[in-house]
């Protein structure tokens, strides 16, 4: 069974930067997609970002697309998420998830990101 840690979220004033990273431990991730999800205070996790296990093929939330960039180094078992022009609607925890037979089967903690206006 893969552990899933996030970490490198804070807090960041809007129009600023954040890189996220998940590191995997226990099993490798080079097979798997994985990807980013959030969850606002009071709302449903929403997806963010995903990655093909190659890297080779990413997608987006339309909220994101064009401000944050998903990544991935197998050689290191992480994934990164890139984000830039944060908005205050960014507020969330972000959580990385491995992707098992079409599903998001294994989940990281999370890691607060909080963007003030």
């Amino acid at each position: 069974q893969v552990q899933l840690v996030e970490s490198g979220g804070g807090l960041v004033q809007a129009g600023g930067s954040l890189r996220l990273s998940c590191a995997a431990s226990g099993r490798t991730i080079r097979s798997s997609a994985m990807g980013w999800f959030r969850q606002a205070p009071g709302k449903e996790r929403e997806f963010v970002a995903a990655v093909s296990s190659s890297g080779g093929s990413t997608s987006y939330a339309d909220s994101v697309k064009g401000r944050f960039t998903i990544s991935r180094d197998n050689a290191k078992n992480l994934v990164y998420l890139q984000m830039n022009s944060l908005k205050p609607e960014d507020t969330a925890v972000y959580y990385c998830a491995q992707k098992i037979a079409n599903e998001y089967a294994y989940w990281g903690q999370g890691t607060q990101v909080t963007v003030s206006s």
